[in-house]
């Protein structure tokens, strides 16, 4: 019996409700100019307090104004009824390999985050609370799940992948399209019940499951009590592993004092002369401070597990705790992906909009695949897959 299975009821969208993922900005006002552009846009929904009429508000304030959103928007038209469905999902781009998906609910009973917890789907990386919370609480709130959790099929991938894209060839016109912010086409099919979609939900929940995107909103299905959960199941072959850099609005030294508190610890820092880019590989991460950009090697705990010698564990452990002083949620720290590159957090620190960014290297798919099956957690906020799924495509209505 497969831990994948159709919508129970979906609404599909029929157009100009495709939304980033809540958590791939770097800056709130973006979000809120993105809603006032595409006022049917499901991030409105989702990020309440983000949305020009809602401002001034708490996330918990705007909960109402999140269900109105939707309401209008399943009146409107935007949305259209689905039952007993699975949605193809292809993602393309002109000079790109097309990227391949299949949108579906998943057992929340599943989800295991270590190794002597029994379970599919395997949950990677550690997360914060609060977003847990608020995630609950829109859920709750719309009794409908709006962006997946994008899960990697380890077991059957090829098959899947192959199967998804002889689906969607064979498909004939999508329910819906969608353009992102890189100018990538997101294309919807539905499959209705029957062989073709009892071979997919088999493929697709034919192996171990890997959380690569919705840590938070996983746990939210877990903490809600939801006994399934909105996903997107892909193929190693669809996706890339980006930067998952962080930017410093403040620091709690001077940057000189910065510098000698991790030469202390035993880093390495030489000058970088010229731009400061993200590293080419793991071992050296690179900062920019005001006026000067630094190649840092922090030093690895010769005891310590594998897991928390990646630069991502170090950066946590040693610059930001120790260095700094700061806790890995503190409002000061933003996580800031891949969709945004080198130049522009350089260029947030030589703006004066912030004193310190850090640019990690990535880690790649084959090693995040390797060191999930081991049932081991990666540090929070290290992988940026792309492409991302797109949420309001498909939204999945919760049991009463």
């Amino acid at each position: 019996m497969t831990v994948v299975h159709p919508i129970a009821r979906a609404w599909i969208t029929t157009g100009g409700t495709g939304a980033q993922n809540y958590d791939e900005f770097a800056d709130d006002a973006e979000i809120t100019a993105i809603i006032e552009a595409n006022p049917h846009s499901a991030l409105g929904i989702e990020m309440p307090h983000r949305a020009p009429e809602s401002l001034g508000k708490s996330f918990l304030d705007s909960l109402g104004d999140a269900v109105a959103r939707l309401t209008e928007a399943k009146a409107d038209g935007s949305y259209t009824p689905a039952e007993q469905v699975v949605v193809l999902y292809r993602i393309s781009a002109p000079g790109e390999e097309s990227a391949y998906g299949l949108f579906a609910m998943v057992d929340t009973d599943q989800i295991s985050t270590s190794a002597d917890e029994p379970g599919l789907v395997i949950r990677n990386e550690d997360v914060f609370i609060a977003k847990v919370r608020e995630r609950v609480a829109l859920a709750e709130a719309l009794g409908h799940l709006l962006s997946p959790v994008l899960l990697l099929q380890t077991g059957r991938g090829d098959e899947l992948h192959a199967a998804l894209a002889s689906a969607t060839d064979q498909a004939g016109v999508p329910a819906a399209t969608d353009t992102d912010q890189a100018g990538r086409t997101h294309a919807i099919w539905l499959v209705g019940p029957g062989p073709e979609q009892d071979a997919l939900t088999a493929l697709a929940g034919g192996g171990e499951l890997v959380v690569a995107d919705g840590n938070h909103r996983s746990l939210a299905a877990q903490t809600g009590g939801f006994p399934r959960f909105l996903s997107v199941i892909t193929t190693p072959a669809s996706v890339a592993i980006q930067p998952y850099n962080r930017l410093v609005s403040e620091l709690t030294s001077t940057p000189d004092e910065l510098l000698d508190r991790l030469r202390a610890a035993g880093a390495q820092i030489d000058p970088i002369d010229g731009p400061v880019e993200v590293p080419a590989a793991g071992g050296t991460v690179h900062l920019r401070l005001a006026g000067q950009g630094y190649a840092v090697t922090l030093p690895p705990d010769a005891g310590a597990a594998r897991l928390e010698n990646l630069d991502h564990a170090l950066v946590e452990r040693l610059l930001l705790r120790d260095a700094l002083g700061l806790d890995p949620g503190d409002k000061r720290i933003t996580y800031v992906g891949g969709d945004y590159p080198a130049s522009w957090l350089t260029g947030e620190v030589d703006a004066g909009r912030a004193e310190l960014a850090v640019l990690v290297a990535p880690v790649t798919v084959d090693d995040f695949v390797a060191v999930n099956l081991a049932r081991e957690k990666m540090p929070r906020k290290s992988t940026w897959f792309t492409p991302k799924a797109r949420g309001g495509l498909v939204v999945a209505e919760l049991p009463r």
